[in-house]
């Protein structure tokens, strides 16, 4: 009798143990550290025009090649949106900035790494996150 019962806690103890575990497990996935994209290190620097180019030339290869990575955009402002915390560059990415828009002009050349959201081909418009300006 007091076998059984040794048997019986030993295995409720083992199942409450990969149960701890598994939950452990769950909240660390769900509760990842958030990237720092200023931090990380460019996968690619492109312009918005070769960018685009890749995605009308075959959009399912370059999503896998450039979705959500970090990537360095050169080109020039064509416009400011300082409401909603974001520019156009040559007119084909819109970029949202991580600050607040300052101290930028129309057709001003500009450097900026962020996270590559996607291409929005009905807009046929490049999209960007996170942006930080370089130069």
């Amino acid at each position: 009798m007091k076998n059984k019962l040794f048997m019986k806690k030993k295995v409720l103890l083992v199942i409450l143990l990969i149960l701890a575990i598994g939950a452990f497990a769950t909240y660390r996935m769900l509760y990842k550290a958030h990237r720092d994209i200023a931090t990380e290190e460019a996968s690619f620097t492109l312009t918005p025009q070769i960018l685009q180019q890749k995605f009308m030339t075959n959009d399912s290869v370059a999503n896998m090649e450039y979705a959500d990575k970090t990537v360095i955009i050169t080109g020039k402002i064509t416009n400011i949106d300082a409401a909603g915390n974001s520019i156009t560059i040559d007119g084909k990415l819109s970029a949202v900035l991580k600050d607040k828009v300052a101290n930028i002009k129309l057709q001003q050349p500009i450097k900026v790494k962020g996270r590559f959201v996607g291409y929005d081909d009905l807009l046929e418009e490049l999209k960007m996150d996170q942006v930080t300006i370089l130069n």
